[in-house]
């Protein structure tokens, strides 16, 4: 499986920036791989640059869980209620101050974010996969929209309670912050 992940390095190098992935990856661990290499404009840069991204986690929802994939998902046993969660990620779609899904301690001044589309797909084997794509996102907002969707696939949120929370700006109102096993960076889209 493929992941979005980009980064960019200045050099003086005179190996063909074909060679670099193979270069590169001789020094690196094997669960680490670099799949491509291109040259780019100096101003180029692979996080202030981008335009959008798309994060997806992953929540193993059967009854016991996996012991394979246990580092690469999240496991929550109580079956959830998918239809719901459904109709709450919708509330997280447009512009919005995502003040209530953001950690203690972000750096960024503004909490204002735009969430161009935002799905849950019920996956074969159990799988609940949550999509989000933005022009950016907080520390842990993935995570904790996450958890706010899990509440809501548990009963302990209606749907429509997502406005609410978003509008209140308060971290509290908002879920718990899911572990990071099953965050993944999926895509990211420059102009």
């Amino acid at each position: 499986m493929l992941f979005g992940q980009v980064a960019n390095f200045k050099t003086n190098s005179k190996l063909p920036i074909e060679k670099f992935p193979i270069a590169i990856n001789s020094n690196l661990k094997k669960s680490i791989r670099i799949q491509s290499a291109e040259e780019v404009d100096d101003r180029f840069h692979s996080r202030l640059t981008c335009k959008r991204k798309t994060y997806r986690y992953i929540i193993n929802n059967s009854r016991y869980g996996t012991a394979i994939f246990r580092n690469q998902e999240t496991h929550i046993p109580i079956k959830l209620n998918v239809e719901k969660m459904k109709e709450a990620v919708k509330y997280f779609e447009g512009e919005h101050d995502f003040k209530a899904f953001k950690a203690s301690g972000t750096s960024s001044k503004s909490s204002v974010r735009t969430i161009y589309k935002a799905e849950i797909k019920q996956m074969p084997n159990e799988r609940i996969w949550i999509e989000l794509t933005g022009n950016g996102f907080l520390y842990n907002m993935v995570r904790i929209i996450a958890g706010t969707l899990v509440d809501v696939g548990m009963g302990k949120l209606e749907p429509k309670e997502i406005l609410n929370i978003i509008e209140s700006k308060k971290r509290e109102n908002a879920g718990k912050t899911l572990p990071p096993q099953g965050l993944y960076l999926v895509n990211v889209e420059y102009d």
